[in-house]
């Protein structure tokens, strides 16, 4: 039997606008791990589309240096918020100030730096607890803070940049492994639980040029004994695009995710990996 849907203007999530610059205008982003890398890149593409981006990390320099850039992509108002994602009490306190003196966050960005490497049965109990706390723990707690806003906004997109070790783990990295899926199975609950017009989708990168991947390079050519172009020609021959990804690819799909456009993606898990995963 077909559908009878109403008319197309009155539909919800009709006809959504194809990624105008302006897509995201008169929306407030708050964008974490935003002085380097993913982060970095993923606040000027959103500042591309038009939104208020406040980036949040620990470097107030970094962030300094960061604020004409995202001016520049298209921002009409950058601010930002030194925080450490290690002091929550502290994180909550200057996420609150932000709302208190700006007003709502529409869009999310979750991201912060990875546990340190490692073997899992190598894994000390206060490694597995700094890194839910890091990852799970603020996650959680910044969805609380800003869920509000979306929700009387009716618009919300809550993205967290996770790893493909959430669809297969990734030797060396025990307790990533175990804390970015526990993230993943976090995100997937809360999507059954979000209101309508607020979403959350997982982003999960491939190898990508930063400066933690580099740091993993250096590591591994140090422990195997040999180089770390050696490393790196090794990982680019399982890519099947034969290459490593620059932070700019990751911040355009998490750009499209925080846009009007990714109104019907909701508890999604998105590899962005050159096609290097074997799992469907």
């Amino acid at each position: 039997m077909p559908m009878n849907y109403p008319a197309e203007t009155t539909r919800p999530g009709a006809d959504p606008p194809i990624d105008p610059p302006g897509a995201l205008s008169s929306r407030h982003a708050l964008v974490c791990g935003a002085s380097t890398g993913i982060g970095r890149a993923a606040a000027l593409a959103i500042a591309g589309l038009g939104a208020e981006v406040t980036a949040l990390a620990r470097s107030r320099n970094a962030l300094e240096s960061l604020m004409p850039e995202l001016e520049r992509a298209g921002s009409p108002r950058a601010r930002f918020v030194v925080a450490d994602h290690d002091d929550r009490p502290r994180l909550k306190t200057a996420v609150e100030g932000l709302i208190q003196r700006e007003g709502a966050v529409h869009v999310l960005i979750n991201n912060s730096g990875g546990p340190a490497p490692g073997p899992i049965l190598e894994a000390q109990e206060e490694q597995f607890l700094a890194a839910f706390g890091r990852h799970l723990l603020v996650n959680h707690l910044l969805v609380q803070l800003t869920l509000d806003g979306m929700q009387r906004a009716g618009y919300g997109r809550i993205i967290n940049v996770i790893s493909t070790s959430v669809r297969e783990p990734i030797p060396g990295l025990g307790v990533s492994n175990t804390t970015r899926g526990a993230v993943a199975s976090w995100a997937k609950t809360l999507s059954r639980e979000l209101p309508p017009g607020v979403t959350i989708n997982n982003l999960l990168p491939g190898l990508t040029a930063t400066d933690r991947l580099r740091s993993l390079q250096h590591q591994m050519a140090e422990q195997t004994g040999t180089t770390a172009e050696a490393i790196q020609a090794n990982w680019e021959s399982t890519i099947p695009e034969r290459r490593i990804a620059q932070p700019a690819e990751l911040g355009a799909v998490i750009a499209f995710l925080a846009s009007p456009q990714a109104s019907y993606l909701r508890g999604v898990s998105l590899p962005v990996d050159g096609g290097r995963l074997n799992s469907i």
